[in-house]
């Protein structure tokens, strides 16, 4: 069987469950097989939007984001249900699970998809049998529908598996890539959102195939590095190892300070919170995350160490956000002691583009609106100085204490993260 693999590269496996909260569902009540199944928050308003919907549904056009009564327009009968996240989390951690009888190195990406390193798995079957026995594992186990990519590399696995859905397996060879990638749409590429694929139409790049032969000045020109990073991949290029421990990094980020003095007050408590709130926010926006959850540290005079944290209804990103959660902490939680060191985590992180939240259409609109403030704001704050532009009462550097940027406990959380598993 090992002359089915290769002598010097890698297979990778891109497995990518199928419309996940919809098949979790009708995993959990099987009269639901075979019936068009729609995941929507605000599933009692007109207004509510699509999360996701069963291949079923698609059928009749309904569409994830689409508004709840569009959906219903389009497919009359369609069975709207609310989510349930802590469902959907355990079937993922199910999921993952049996993934790794196959290989230890098992790399999640979200909550449904992840990324598999079977270039020595020889033993248990060709490429093509293990991703065979993945599918059919995890539909006769979990009754979870999956597509898998076959490929050398990452990025062509991800591309392979969004080919053939449901339960499809494809194989993507690099000498596939100009016969079969090129001639593609550039927004069809991973990687490529709808704002990156305008931008470079405006350099006449239409196709995969046009961004493989760009090129490189205007590419950086437009897109900075990402640009040369796009156009390796255009070629099939993809040198990122499958990391065990990827999904780890970004956790959680968080930042806590030590205070000149032991403070009891809580109008400097609220402004020490506020400041780093503000610094969390920042961080978790550059790297395009949302948090489901914040955490407050409080460590005590006798060096007493209490954390606690509030799970969101809704993932966020706003500073504002983030400080009355943390507030919020703080006043169910603080019982009037000198504080020594405050610290505030934005936990259980997940990429903007990967979440759904829970909102009606105008709310969704409403939210959109105010990224390009957000941004404008972070530059500001970037190039002249994180005070240029603020809110409520600017707190004392004597209170903060001389540790004025917060140090980054993101360590600390990944260990009891480990810990938890």
């Amino acid at each position: 069987m090992k002359e089915m693999y290769p002598k010097n590269g890698k297979v990778i496996l891109h497995v990518d469950m199928n419309s996940f909260y919809a098949s979790v569902e009708i995993a959990y009540d099987p009269s639901l097989q075979g019936k068009p199944v729609a995941i929507a928050g605000n599933v009692e308003e007109r207004k509510g939007i699509i999360i996701t919907c069963s291949y079923e549904a698609r059928a009749f056009g309904v569409k994830t984001t689409m508004p709840l009564w569009e959906a219903k327009r389009k497919c009359p009968h369609l069975i709207v249900m609310k989510p349930n996240f802590e469902r959907y989390r355990k079937a993922s951690l199910a999921m993952f699970e049996l993934l790794r009888t196959y290989t230890d190195l098992v790399e999640p990406v979200s909550i449904d998809e992840g990324y598999l390193d079977i270039t020595n798995c020889y033993e248990k079957g060709s490429p093509l049998d293990i991703a065979t026995s993945i599918q059919q594992s995890l539909q006769k186990t979990l009754l979870l529908p999956c597509s898998i990519g076959i490929a050398p590399n990452k990025f062509l696995a991800k591309m392979a598996s969004n080919m053939k859905k449901p339960l499809g397996i494809t194989v993507l060879r690099k000498r596939d890539v100009q016969p079969i990638l090129w001639p593609m749409a550039v927004g069809k590429m991973h990687g490529v959102g709808e704002k990156t694929a305008e931008k470079l139409a405006t350099i006449h790049i239409n196709t995969i195939g046009d961004l493989a032969k760009g090129n490189d000045v205007q590419l950086k020109q437009l897109l900075g590095i990402n640009g040369e990073r796009l156009k390796q991949r255009a070629n099939g290029q993809d040198n990122r190892p499958v990391d065990p421990d990827a999904i780890s990094e970004f956790k959680s980020i968080g930042n806590s300070t030590t205070l000149a003095y032991d403070s009891a007050d809580e109008n400097e408590l609220t402004e020490v919170i506020k400041r780093l709130s503000s610094s969390v926010g920042s961080r978790i926006r550059r790297k395009d995350m949302l948090t489901n959850n914040v955490q407050l540290m409080l460590r005590y005079s006798d060096r007493k160490t209490v954390t606690r944290s509030r799970k969101l209804d809704n993932p966020i990103d706003k500073d504002v956000e983030i400080f009355q959660a943390a507030q919020r902490l703080l006043k169910a939680h603080w019982k009037g002691e000198p504080i020594r060191l405050l610290g505030v985590t934005a936990q259980e992180l997940i990429e903007k583009n990967e979440a759904f939240k829970q909102l009606d259409l105008f709310s969704y609109e409403r939210e959109a609106k105010k990224e390009p403030l957000l941004k404008v704001l972070d530059h500001l704050k970037g190039k002249y100085g994180k005070d240029i532009v603020s809110n409520g009462v600017k707190i004392s550097k004597q209170t903060l204490g001389s540790n004025e940027h917060g140090t980054s406990f993101e360590k600390d959380f990944l260990s009891n993260v480990h810990k938890d598993d």
